[in-house]
Order: structure tokens, then C-alpha cells, then sequence
């Protein structure tokens, strides 16, 4: 039997999403009541006490760029999780392409994905498709273990629908041979990346973009949408003079221009080539480079939290990911569990030490491991209860969207600042006027 329950949204989601329009509601098997057709929408949640009984196959699906952290992770857990049959299924690595992968699946109904590694800024619209189960009975038994910013990032309409797994905030990685302290503002940072060998960042028109734009604009005083999330605030002289200098790093050679194709991992790479000075990543790559063949590198590098615009405050911005139910689990229970336990101290220093990925759970930051693997724990800490959240909204895959293709646009030199910016406003001011 499905020990589920039900809770009824505050608001309903219209179908005019561009990635996730509107699939058919399923009452998933349950005994909780109707899960779909005429009536009231309604949300599963699953009973929390119900999970230590818990068995039988779940599927958890993460993203390449973490999945070997997630298998080492199930596999830790193995012993503890009797019962359990788990398999781990690998998602591309763009951000971009993990949310069309599970809207295609969530449309469709599939089970397939019991677990999903979901980013932190996909709470609202899944949530809001009635796509996920509701945790909140499960976080209310652990809430004071996690860190507040990064609960908030799981939670949409007073409800939560996730588990925070592995938080990330922005790091500024330097050249420890050719740069004596770490910049204390974004425009030292380009002005120093032309004698030190560039400045290299994510600059594809993806998520990462945004991410990389945001942590600049907010220092510098922007904004992406009113107070009360109803219109856009991107037209602003303070997005634009953002804009404006990660354009003219272009231009200068500070940034050379491969870093318009660049995700992630691609950054990483370059860095780890030994000729960048700089380089904008997250604290996953700690480790990789700390491994590196490459002469004179692994020694001779340090990380930093981001740098000011300015006049301004430094501003990251919360990344990581939640772990999130589908509605359309087989085992719903089992999955429960396996979030459970993938979410337990011990997992959170086995990310830590073996693939530098910031734990959620505050006391994980006290812990010998933690602190030995990651050196820069405590500015890490700091900077993830400081950091700031990704707009929240139902429309955010089209505010992104606006935000990537336009600053993009500017980078490559097919848009003036201006021009982008104000094409980007115009682009989330229809996102969120279609609610």
C-alpha cells in the first residue's frame, strides 16, 4: 500500500511554460484520493515513518558532471540500505538539458527517474506542475540540520519538495605563482587577467551564464525582477555597467574568446592548462586540480570568495542541488529512504573529501574530514549562508533563458550592452506576465 497524503496547492501553474507544459494528472496508484480529472488539484506527500520498512528498486538519475559523487554516495550507503536495489542513471551535464530530460519524462508519466538530482532553481516549476512529491512531513523532522539558505532553495508555496543534497557558491581560483593576494574587486580581477594569463568563466549561453552575469549584477547593485517578483527590474544602469565590463574583457584579450562555448567542465579544462591566471568555478574543481599533472599547477593555486563590483558588496550566488521525488514513482517509499540516507553526515564528508562538494548540513562544516579536504571550508560556509537565491519564480527556465542568450549576445559582440539588456527585459517581462 502507498502511504501517501494529499495537499492542495495555493496556486495552479498554466500550461504556457516553454519547456514543461502541462501533463495529465495520475493518482499514481495511491489510496490517497483522486489524483486528477474534474476537481481539485492535489499533491502526494509521502509518510516519513514508513521509510525504514522500505524496499525494493529505486533509480536515482544525476547529472555526469556529479554522478561518480552520487554512485560512491549509493554505494556508502549500500550497507545501511537493506533492501534497497539502486541504479544510477547519468543526465547530461548542461543544466539546460537535465530539466527538457525530466520534463520530457514527467509529461510522459515515467517512473523511470525515482530520484532526481534537481538544481536548485527548479523547485518552483516542477513543484508547480504538480510533478514532485511533497517532503515537507520528512524536512520537518531534520529541518535544524541543514543550513537555512539552502532549505529555501527546496521549498515553493510554504511547502517543500526536496531535500537539499549538496549546496555550491561561486569561487574566484588564482595563480598563487603569478598573482600575490586574491583581487578584491571584478575590475582588478580583468585588469590583472591580461598580465597573468586570462580570466576564464563560464560564457556558453546556458544556466551558467546566468550564474556568472548574476554574481556580477548583484554586486553591482541589480536586480532581476520588482520585490514582489511581478515585472522585471532588468533594465537597470546597474546590470548594464555588469554587462559593460564583462564585454570589455572580452574586447581587451583579458578573457580570451573560447570562453564563449565554455560550461563547466570546459573551464576547468583550460584552467587546468596552466596557462589562465584566473578562473571563475565551483568548489568541485578544488580537487581536480589538486590533482593535476600539469607542471607548476597543483601547488601553485588558490581559491577566493568572488570579488566585489566596485563600490558594492561581493554577491554569489546559491547553487547545488536538491533531491526530488517524481510524482510518478513506483516506490515512493524506497525513494524516501535512499534520499535519507544520501543525505545523512556521512555522505555529506564523503562528497566533501572525495569530489569537494559543500555539504548542506551545518555541523558537516565542524567535521576534521571536511575541514582537512577543504581548506577554504569556513569562507565556503560564509559564503553559502550569504549567498544570494536565483529569481524565484514558476517562469524561471524563460527568465534564464532571456538572461544567457542575451548577455551572450552582448559577449560575442552580436548586441550592444544596451540592446541586450533591454531585449532581455522585454523577454522576462513576458515570462512573468504570462502568470
Amino acid at each position: 500500500m502507498r502511504h501517501f497524503r494529499w495537499t492542495t496547492p495555493a496556486v495552479a501553474l498554466t500550461c504556457a511554460l516553454a519547456l514543461a507544459a502541462c501533463g495529465g494528472d495520475d493518482d499514481n496508484g495511491s489510496d490517497g484520493g483522486d489524483g486528477g480529472g474534474g476537481g481539485e488539484a492535489r499533491v502526494a506527500s509521502v509518510d516519513p515513518t514508513t521509510i525504514e520498512a522500505a524496499k525494493g528498486k529505486v533509480t536515482i538519475c544525476a547529472p555526469a558532471l556529479t554522478v561518480e559523487a552520487a554512485r560512491a554516495a549509493v554505494k556508502q550507503a549500500a550497507t545501511e540500505a537493506s533492501g534497497l536495489d539502486v541504479d544510477v542513471i547519468t543526465l547530461p551535464d548542461a543544466a539546460d538539458e537535465q530539466n527538457a530530460q525530466f520534463v520530457r519524462r514527467q509529461r510522459a508519466q515515467s517512473g523511470e527517474c525515482d530520484v532526481f538530482e534537481s538544481d536548485v532553481v527548479w523547485t518552483a516549476q516542477f513543484a508547480a506542475q504538480e510533478w514532485l512529491l511533497d517532503l515537507t512531513d520528512y524536512i520537518e523532522t531534520r529541518k535544524d540540520e541543514f543550513i537555512p539558505s539552502t532549505l529555501e532553495t527546496a521549498q515553493y508555496e510554504d511547502r517543500y519538495y526536496g531535500v537539499p543534497e549538496k549546496t555550491d557558491a561561486g569561487l574566484l581560483y588564482y595563480r598563487t605563482d603569478r598573482v600575490d593576494t586574491a583581487p578584491e574587486t571584478w575590475q582588478q580581477v580583468y585588469a590583472q587577467a591580461e598580465e597573468v594569463g586570462g580570466f576564464v568563466y563560464q560564457a556558453k549561453a546556458y544556466e551558467g551564464l546566468t550564474v556568472n552575469f548574476l554574481e556580477v549584477a548583484y554586486s553591482a547593485g541589480g536586480e532581476v525582477l520588482s520585490e514582489d517578483g511581478s515585472s522585471s527590474a532588468f533594465n537597470s544602469p546597474e546590470n548594464l555597467k555588469a554587462l559593460e565590463l564583462m564585454v570589455d574583457g572580452i574586447k581587451s584579450g583579458a578573457v580570451p574568446r573560447a570562453v564563449l562555448t565554455f560550461q563547466e567542465g570546459e573551464t576547468q579544462e583550460a584552467f587546468d592548462t596552466g596557462d589562465p591566471g584566473f578562473m571563475r568555478n565551483w568548489p568541485y574543481a578544488y580537487s581536480i586540480e589538486k590533482q593535476s599533472k600539469t607542471k607548476g599547477l597543483k601547488d601553485n593555486f588558490d581559491v577566493a570568495p568572488l570579488p566585489a563590483f566596485e563600490g558594492g558588496e561581493p554577491a554569489g550566488v546559491l547553487g547545488g542541488s536538491n533531491l526530488v521525488i517524481s510524482r510518478y514513482s513506483k516506490n515512493p517509499e524506497g525513494a524516501l529512504k535512499l534520499v535519507d540516507l544520501l543525505t545523512k553526515p556521512d555522505a555529506m564528508t564523503l562528497r566533501a573529501v572525495d569530489y569537494s562538494l559543500a555539504p548542506v548540513l551545518t555541523a558537516s562544516y565542524d567535521d576534521p574530514e571536511v575541514k582537512k579536504a577543504l581548506p577554504f571550508s569556513d569562507a565556503l560556509k560564509t559564503a553559502v549562508e550569504n549567498a544570494r537565491s536565483r529569481p524565484v519564480s514558476a517562469a524561471y527556465t524563460q527568465i534564464s533563458a532571456a538572461i544567457s542568450s542575451n548577455v551572450a549576445r552582448a559577449l560575442s559582440g552580436r548586441a550592444t550592452p544596451q540592446a541586450a539588456i533591454e531585449e532581455a527585459d522585454k523577454a522576462i517581462s513576458a515570462a512573468v506576465n504570462t502568470f
